[in-house]
């Protein structure tokens, strides 16, 4: 009859567990918001770039080319603060992406910790085991009578 194995910080191997996790989450909105920056910029910049050629094939009279020019402009101001977002947002995958590697490693830390109990726990109990049987077997001997 042996006893069976627990692990005395299983709470706290499921509360690493849960912050584990929060920071999958935590990295995979962080990677959800890049990609939509990356889209958005490179929308900006396609209608940046269509913009210039439309004025650059088109004669426009001096109003219409004052306000395409301040158009432009304005679409490359909004591309540049695009771009900055874009690496500041890539700065914060870095960084959710660090988090969540320390987040495995202490799990794992905790989870190699309870294999190596259980294993122990195993060797123990079996030791525990045969040296009941060894007993049982050493009052059960009969030595022959001579």
């Amino acid at each position: 009859m042996t006893r069976p194995f627990r692990f005395t910080l299983a709470q706290v191997l499921d509360y690493r567990e849960q912050l584990e996790d929060q920071a999958k989450l935590a990295l995979a909105k962080a990677q959800q918001a890049l990609q939509e920056r990356l889209e958005a910029t490179a929308r900006l910049d396609a209608s940046l770039r269509e913009h210039l050629e439309r004025m650059a094939r088109e004669g426009a009279s001096a109003a219409d080319f004052w306000l395409g020019r301040n158009y432009a402009r304005r679409l490359e101001e909004e591309l540049a603060f695009s771009r900055l977002e874009e690496a500041r947002l890539a700065q914060d995958v870095h960084q959710r992406r660090l988090e969540l590697v320390e987040r495995s490693k202490e799990r794992k830390l905790l989870e190699k910790l309870k294999e190596t109990q259980a294993v122990r726990h195993e060797r123990e109990e079996h030791r525990k085991e045969q040296a009941q049987f060894d007993e049982m077997a050493t009052l059960r001997y009969q030595p022959p009578v001579v």
